[in-house]
């Protein structure tokens, strides 16, 4: 068995949402790094950092700008991708925190939540599934959360939408495994990106959490690339319906 041929990406085209930054951007980048050319998808931030990263590579970069927050705009912006594109690997990444206590977020902050983490995930995952089905390939990865599992504080919708993320995952993995179309999810820890720096900025709270991590360290992005190219490869094609945590040791405290 050529276990190297196991993990190549040569030849696959993957699609990336929330590529600008952080673990969407280290996801896309390290797709490219095995072997993809890689679709990024962004909404109000610029592309050109992950687009000359992936190019930086050896790979190529097609970037489009979707906000998820649309569905309409979702379904044409899928499809004009899909008109150019055969994708082989969709990464659901792009997410969205809405911090406030429970008893005062408003609804328009509930609604977007669960719009861009759940409903933007179900109907991109609906419309590239469909052509996969078809070739019968294809590898399905979401971003989930430890909140997946947690409760959290002050991150009431941000929690149902993660909770209902690998609840999907395993539901759709119960149709689809058999049509050789594997849909699974990374859960990451605690990671150094901007969705986190408020937490980082608060001394006692990062402490907290700091102390908590077995790794001792919080995580980085690149720690989420290793995780992805697994799902994204042959090396996963009999793993499907399972949320693969990487938290340098978190849930395990």
């Amino acid at each position: 068995m050529d276990f190297q041929s196991m993990f190549s990406l040569k030849g696959k085209t993957a699609l990336v949402t929330g590529a600008a930054s952080g673990i969407g951007q280290a996801i896309a980048v390290g797709l490219a790094g095995a072997g993809a050319d890689v679709v990024i998808v962004g909404n109000k931030k610029s592309l050109e950092e992950t687009h000359s990263l992936i190019e930086k590579s050896g790979q190529k970069a097609f970037p489009y700008k979707i906000d998820l927050n649309d569905s309409g705009k979702i379904k044409s912006g899928i499809e004009e991708i899909l008109s150019n594109h055969q994708i082989d690997i969709l990464v659901n990444n792009a997410g969205i925190v809405r911090s406030d206590d429970a008893v005062d977020l408003s609804m328009a902050a509930w609604q977007e939540s669960i719009n861009v983490n759940l409903n933007a995930v179900f109907q991109v995952t609906q419309l590239v599934a469909k052509p996969m089905l078809e070739r019968k390939s294809g590898k399905i990865i979401s971003t989930a959360s430890l909140l997946s599992f947690q409760g959290g504080m002050y991150v009431t919708a941000y929690a149902a939408s993660k909770h209902a993320v690998t609840g999907m995952t395993k539901s759709l993995s119960n149709e689809w495994a058999k049509h050789n179309v594997q849909v699974n999810c990374i859960a990451p820890g605690y990671i150094e990106t901007n969705m986190t720096q408020s937490i980082r900025d608060n001394e006692k709270r990062e402490r907290e959490i700091f102390e908590r991590i077995p790794a001792g360290r919080w995580g980085k992005p690149e720690d989420m690339a290793g995780a992805a190219i697994f799902l994204a490869s042959s090396a996963s094609d009999y793993v499907s319906g399972h949320t693969l945590v990487v938290d340098g040791g978190w849930l395990g405290r």
